[in-house]
């Protein structure tokens, strides 16, 4: 069951049921039916108003988000969805902090619940630096489905990674 790499943290139970599916040749339709439609934040701006209204909502006196973008150099096999980075730089006498979030550009064709579980993802990390509970608890707290929606999008990764067919694109 090497096929599921994206699932190695999940009972056996769980995988066996993904691999089934998958052979099946069900999966896709299991998720298109769950997940009908692309989110429409094609462009960087939309994705940045996107993450900073998410922000105000839930991490207020959290530190500024500076940039959020879609990178095409981000790479879901290096089980990378998204990144938050912080750029220090010397202002005067201070170290200032700029932090950046970056999402892997196969997000811009894929549900808005997909997208806000990797945004939820990224501003947890501006309170919380490490994966703990803590930090799983912030995400929880920001989208009580966070959990559903990392399964169902590892799942779509698993079904790109074995068919090579993107279920949602724009257009179709």
């Amino acid at each position: 069951m090497s096929a599921l790499r994206y699932l190695t943290a999940y009972p056996e139970p769980l995988r066996q049921q993904a691999a089934t599916l998958l052979e099946q040749g069900r999966l896709g339709a299991l998720l298109r039916s769950r997940y009908p439609t692309a989110h429409g934040l094609r462009t960087d701006r939309a994705l940045y108003n996107y993450v900073q209204d998410l922000k105000g909502d839930y991490l207020r006196n959290a530190e500024p988000v500076a940039k959020v973008a879609y990178d095409s150099k981000i790479h879901v096999v290096q089980h990378a969805l998204g990144l938050h980075t912080a750029i220090s730089r010397v202002q005067g006498g201070k170290l200032k902090a700029k932090h950046e979030i970056r999402i892997a550009s196969v997000f811009r064709d894929a549900p808005l619940e997909f997208l806000r579980m990797i945004a939820v993802h990224e501003l947890a990390h501006l309170k919380e630096k490490q994966h703990d509970k803590a930090f799983y608890k912030l995400c929880c707290w920001m989208e009580p489905q966070y959990h559903q929606f990392e399964l169902d999008l590892r799942l779509y990764l698993t079904h790109m990674e074995q068919t090579g067919e993107r279920l949602w694109v724009e257009g179709a």
